[in-house]
């Protein structure tokens, strides 16, 4: 049975009745497995190396490709547009090779024109990463009252903005479950507990291979970093083997040459004499 894409009118309603999945895919392999597996929805962005994203806008195409019924929230790269009509140009070049909904962490006037131009926005708060210069790193946000009270008041203007969901990142989950309930649109936590409407990990984490910081939040299921070791170093002993084998000039092997019958053979060689 072919799985069933959730709109965003669907996601909605899921508000308060199951958790909602989502994952980070980097590539078409990822996105294939997670559409198998029944991943609500996933996640994908382009061109920003200084947050360890470096595909193309046609790597967003191809994963949309690969995953065509599962819902695909992407984003622009980040501070590659400056006003309200540069966002909305962005968002429509996305869901015009087929996204869902868009990422911003923009602010809420921006949001509100692209909610009023029929773009679904999530959107973040708590510790957003683009914007760490301001709130001193990357750190948790939330932890004092005064500090708790703004990721509430944050949450809520994006919620009046229209955003259809949030990234609640790195907030105490009794807070997050807070901000959960004063607003309509979908919180998703990324390290805030389950007390949100649903959860969200890159797969770099869930399976194992992140380089470098392994975020407290992260949560792996398998160690691939140890298998894509081993694939490495099988892809070197096939290529040494085959290096040997092109040496010791192994390829008249009849089952992977063509033949000449004697008779043919013959003709030839009295055929080549002449020339």
């Amino acid at each position: 049975m072919t799985k069933k894409k959730l709109t965003v009118y669907e996601l909605l309603k899921l508000k308060g009745k199951k958790q909602i999945h989502e994952v980070y895919v980097n590539n078409v392999e990822e996105a294939a497995a997670a559409e198998e597996a029944g991943m609500d929805m996933i996640v994908t962005a382009y061109g920003m190396p200084w947050h360890g994203i470096h595909g193309t806008l046609d790597d967003v195409k191809r994963i949309r490709e690969a995953a065509p019924n599962t819902h695909l929230m992407s984003a622009a790269p980040e501070r590659s547009f400056a006003s309200s009509t540069e966002a909305i140009q962005a968002a429509y070049k996305l869901m015009t090779i087929g996204c869902d909904s868009f990422y911003t962490n923009n602010s809420a006037k921006l949001i509100k024109d692209l909610r009023t131009e029929n773009v679904p926005v999530i959107s973040h708060v708590g510790l957003v990463p683009g914007n760490n210069t301001w709130i001193g790193g990357y750190r948790a946000i939330g932890k004092t009252a005064e500090e708790a009270l703004g990721v509430v008041r944050h949450a809520m203007e994006l919620d009046d903005a229209g955003a259809i969901g949030l990234e609640v990142e790195v907030v105490p989950p009794q807070v997050a479950e807070i901000v959960t309930k004063k607003v309509k649109l979908l919180t998703i936590s990324m390290g805030s507990g389950s007390t949100c409407d649903g959860q969200y990990l890159f797969s770099q984490d869930v399976l194992g291979y992140t380089n470098g910081h392994i975020p407290r939040h992260a949560r792996i299921y398998r160690n691939f970093k140890q298998e894509f070791e081993r694939l490495h170093q099988e892809r070197v002993n096939a290529f040494k083997e085959y290096i040997k084998d092109v040496e010791e000039k192994k390829f008249n092997d009849p089952k992977i040459t063509v033949g000449i019958n004697e008779k043919e053979y013959d003709n030839f060689l009295n055929l080549v004499d002449k020339i």
